[in-house]
């Protein structure tokens, strides 16, 4: 074929065309038909070379640029027609043309920056349309990165008509290219990202056009990201904070962890859900939760690149997908909740206000449904309840302190109690329940830092806190102790004092003065929570480590809160813990030889911590007598002890600790031992226990007393009812008749009163309700006149004498002497 030839040489059909239209081959002979031609086609046709290896004519290109920068109105038909050459050229194979009509596009694209550019781009995204349709990966890569270019320019004027939903189809398609040689399948897969980058920021970049965000592009969009991002060998470092390597441009999977880092950085609140769905669906449909390294890198990709106000978000809408696969198997829910504890901390931080109590209501919601499954032997559902204790934990970690105490209240409130004297019993499933919110409560614990107990121990918190102590189940009471040790230790002792031993001076214990709110809170609560330990210990179901734990406490409560009030309270508590021991006939006689071991450690421990050496002496005698005739009276504790049913309780008075010589040691040093004889110590029914019967009893008889005083004041006014005095309504009788009576025969006879009241009002005649009215003594009113009486008035201003005042009044009666009427209502 020769290289020059005539443009009438060609098929029938072709002959009845117009020449101008057919000679458009820069080989043509026919010099008189260019002339014919427009312009700007003779300037397009010159860029082309006779061989397509020699590139672009780039004198011809300029002249080419020159005339579209002069004649911008021409620029759509230039983009026509080019577009017409490559379509024409990709159909014949001839790529080398298509090539250099692309490489002629993108430089007039660059270069021209008129008004009238939209209309050029039509024809720039057509000619890119047209490689991408083409099988040849050459033309598919370089249509991409033509497109790449074009995104990075910003219009003059917003092009609201142009859609890119081929072009987001086509990128997806090639980031998932399979093709044989691993070389060109890396390069489409690249092209594939970069092109779905430029989308996104061409789209985001202008108001005008298309939503990038509309579900039907992010479900093409972001698992196109992900499934190359699955070959990436980064994730598998747990915890390694992603980062963008030097190389991710010739990586697809590092490039598509930067373009998806780019576009959640992009997305605003509204749009949060729309690249969280995409990732949540292609979790689940590739089965990538178990295992769930993967999820976890890329949520951590998510929360660091997403706006942190919005990081919350995350958290909620994976909580949501873990409500939608609860009906799904224990291991993919595990996986879930442990990619949960894995990002959830990076949220706390900027959850503030209801959203931290969402979450963690949301959790804890979790921890009840899992109970309620009833598969306690099953393995993998108690991981997956450790999973969402420790997403508990991980959010706590990050939040203020006040926040903690919020969230350990609010767990708190949802432990289900049961009353000791109610009917009610907790049932099997609550009891779990309450070990899975209690060590939820535990791990919040562990990440707080107690600074004063006055604010760790609010009194809502607190007393919920005392009631589990005494629960049923000794793992519960357990449970408690590793509570209060976590929040009352605040020089790390517990470790120390995690067992009862008499070597204290070997510990090592690091003791600091107390502080003024601590000494206050212990002077107000103190009681309270050394009555609930008495009573925990009396309980005959407990082990050896829930006797360990109370120790641990009360030795924790001794260093913490070394004052001389909480000396004088825990001595009582020691002793009363001796006689508990020593008469209790509940407990078994291995519990009464670990609560000797426990008293006689707290004894050596009180001496040490308040450096009292005549008490220290008197421990050291004690321990020496004990070695020699009860050695199962000193630590270590057993479970069971050798011989034990030859082992008498009754004890020789040189082991037993002897309150008058404590006392005397005190005195010795100072210190004020009213407290310590006054009446008996803590026991069962101990008044100074807040949630005694005597609280209720007591206070509605005292009630009682009160509303018959009250009785007493008012029976005057009420027409029909005989007025009592004092002396004769509150006798021993009186008293012992409401201790004893039923509530509902006082109601009955109040009831029975207010009716012959109402009736008598209703039938009466008006005269004999004044009558009944007007008081039948004076006593009062006399007893009062006597008082006054017996007063000296004086003068506030002097008054010269024989000079009577000027508002004298002749006939003026005292102000006490006057009888003031009784109220009654006509």
């Amino acid at each position: 074929m020769s290289l020059v030839k005539c443009c009438f040489e060609a098929d029938a059909p072709g002959v009845f065309e117009p020449v101008i239209q057919k000679c458009i081959d820069p080989g043509c002979c026919c010099w008189c038909c260019s002339a014919l031609r427009p312009r700007y086609k003779r300037l397009v046709d010159n860029i082309f070379p006779v061989n397509p290896q020699d590139g672009l004519v780039k004198n011809n290109m300029e002249k080419l640029t020159f005339y579209s920068l002069s004649s911008p109105e021409k620029l759509d038909r230039i983009g026509e027609y080019l577009f017409q050459r490559a379509s024409r050229d990709i159909y014949r194979r001839r790529n080398g043309f298509v090539i250099i009509a692309m490489e002629a596009m993108d430089q007039l694209l660059v270069a021209c920056h008129a008004q009238t550019l939209n209309l050029f781009v039509e024809s720039f995204l057509k000619m890119v349309q047209k490689l991408l349709e083409s099988s040849e990966p050459q033309l598919q890569i370089l249509a991409t990165q033509s497109f790449v270019r074009f995104a990075n320019i910003e219009e003059d004027t917003p092009s609201y008509h142009t859609r890119y939903d081929f072009f987001v189809s086509k990128f997806s398609a090639m980031c998932h290219s399979n093709h044989n040689d691993l070389a060109i399948r890396k390069q489409i897969r690249l092209a594939g990202i970069q092109g779905l980058q430029g989308v996104v920021r061409k789209t985001l970049s202008d108001d005008l056009v298309e939503n990038i965000w509309e579900p039907v592009h992010m479900d093409k969009i972001v698992p196109s990201l992900l499934y190359n991002m699955q070959n990436s060998r980064y994730f598998e470092k747990e915890n390694a904070t992603p980062e963008s390597p030097a190389e991710e441009r010739s990586d697809p999977p590092q490039f598509a962890e930067s373009c998806m880092r780019e576009l959640v950085g992009r997305a605003s609140f509204g749009h949060i859900r729309c690249v969280i769905r995409p990732v949540l669906r292609h979790l689940d449909l590739h089965q990538l939760w178990v295992p769930n390294c993967f999820a976890i890198h890329t949520f951590r990709i998510i929360m660091f690149s997403i706006q942190s106000q919005y990081s919350y978000t995350v958290v909620e809408a994976l909580m949501t997908h873990l409500d939608e696969n609860s009906k799904s198997t224990p291991k993919i829910r595990t996986s879930i909740a442990d990619t949960l504890s894995k990002i959830i901390s990076i949220a706390a931080g900027e959850s503030v206000g209801p959203s931290v109590l969402e979450i963690i209501n949301s959790l804890l919601s979790h921890l009840r449904v899992s109970v309620t499954r009833n598969l306690p032997s099953s393995n993998d559902e108690q991981l997956y309840q450790e999973a969402l204790i420790n997403a508990l934990g991980e959010f706590a970690n990050h939040l203020p302190d006040y926040q903690k105490i919020e969230i350990m209240m609010f767990i708190m409130s949802k432990v289900p109690y049961s009353e000791p004297d109610s009917t009610a019993s907790v049932g099997k499933g609550d009891v779990l329940l309450q070990s899975i919110l209690l060590k939820s409560l535990l791990k919040v614990g562990t990440k707080y830092q107690t600074i004063h107990l006055n604010t760790t121990f609010p009194i809502s918190f607190l007393e919920p806190l005392l009631r589990m102590s005494l629960a049923p189940d000794p793992e519960m009471r357990l449970l408690v102790q590793k509570i209060l040790h976590t929040l009352i230790d605040r020089h790390r002792n517990i470790d120390k004092l995690a067992t009862p031993t008499i070597n204290i001076g070997n510990l090592e214990l690091v003791i600091e003065k107390s502080s003024r709110p601590d000494v206050i809170f212990v002077r107000k609560h103190g009681p309270e929570i050394y009555q609930a330990l008495y009573e925990s210990l009396e309980l005959p179901s407990n082990t050896v480590e829930n006797i360990e734990a109370v120790y641990t406490t009360l030795a924790l409560l001794a260093v913490e809160l070394a004052t001389e009030e909480t000396v004088l309270e825990l001595l009582r508590l020691v002793l009363s813990l001796q006689d508990l021991a020593l008469t209790s006939g509940q407990i078994s006689n291995s519990l009464k030889f670990n609560l000797h071991a426990v008293v006689m450690s707290l004894l050596v421990l009180i001496s040490y911590v308040c450096n009292i050496t005549s008490l220290m002496d008197y421990a050291s005698k004690l321990v020496e007598a004990r070695e020699k005739e009860a050695v199962h009276l000193l630590p270590e504790l057993k479970s069971r002890y050798d011989g034990e049913s030859q082992l008498s309780t009754r004890l020789p008075p040189s082991v037993i600790i002897d309150q008058a010589v404590v006392s005397e040691c005190l005195k010795g040093a100072g210190l004020d031992t009213g407290k310590l004889q006054q009446g008996p110590g803590y026991s069962s029914s101990s008044l100074q226990h807040r949630h005694s019967w005597v609280d209720s009893t007591g206070r509605s008889s005292m009630a009682d007393i009160n509303a018959g005083g009250a009785e007493l004041d008012s029976a005057g006014s009420s027409p029909g009812v005989q007025k009592k005095l004092p002396g004769e309504e509150l006798t021993f009788e009186s008293m012992k008749r409401i201790l004893t009576e039923s509530g509902e025969t006082r109601r009955e006879a109040e009831e029975e009163r207010r009716l012959q009241l109402s009736q008598l009002f209703r039938t009466a005649p008006f005269q004999d309700l004044v009558v009944k009215t007007q008081p039948k003594h004076d006593m009062l009113q006399n007893k009062l006149s006597e008082i006054f009486n017996t007063l000296t008035v004086e003068p506030r201003n002097p008054i010269q004498p024989g000079i009577p005042p000027a508002d004298a009044k002749p006939s003026q009666t005292p102000a006490y002497e006057v009888h003031f009427p009784e109220l009654f209502v006509y």
